[in-house]
């Protein structure tokens, strides 16, 4: 069964907690070693995301030759890639931890090894535990030419979801880490 990304009668308006990023701040990595957003990946997209108004979130990855599929282009998931994890990002401004259910990503135009691409996204409806969202990638500046969007459920999760499921040494080594308790604390999590 496919899941709708289109929300149904009854889903309410995005509402931006009130203890949420203030527009302009940056969001951090929500891990050291996140592929997307973690420092401590060396080939990762060390993608930087900024609050913005509303429920809204930009960020920017240049992409680079480990970043490639065809020669001197972009994988195209890699681009998909960069925009879930902004879609991932809009978490921080509703103060909840949310997982990919479903992303459908459009590819409009080919991204040369080089090019920044400038991300941007929104939550565009809620309802219960589902969170729908849409996002874009742009060459040229955050207003040039569309070259990747995406629309998106996420689902929203406890921190039991990466307990149970993820590998024990590295979830230990998580909530071991400093910023990790920090970020969880921000969201009223107990590691």
């Amino acid at each position: 069964m496919t899941t709708a990304l289109t929300p149904p009668a009854g889903a309410r308006p995005p509402v931006r907690h009130p203890d949420a990023p203030a527009p302009g701040e940056p969001l951090g990595s929500h891990y050291e070693h996140c592929f997307g957003c973690g420092g401590g990946q060396p080939h990762g997209l060390h993608l930087e995301a900024r609050a913005e108004e509303g429920v809204a979130v930009t960020a920017e990855f240049t992409v680079t030759a480990d970043h490639q599929g065809a020669p001197g282009l972009a994988h195209g998931g890699v681009l998909a890639t960069a925009l879930d994890e902004t879609l991932g990002s809009l978490g921080w401004l509703l103060r909840v931890i949310a997982v990919t259910g479903r992303l459908e990503t459009d590819f409009v135009r080919p991204v040369p090894v080089g090019t920044a691409l400038h991300l941007s996204a929104e939550v565009t409806a809620v309802h219960g535990r589902k969170i729908y969202a849409t996002a874009t990638g742009r060459t040229g500046g955050p207003d040039g030419p569309v070259a990747v969007r995406a629309d998106a459920l996420f689902i929203e999760v406890k921190v039991d979801h990466f307990i149970d499921n993820g590998r024990p040494k590295e979830i230990q080594a998580a909530m071991a880490d400093p910023d990790t308790q920090r970020r969880a604390r921000a969201f009223e999590v107990n590691p």
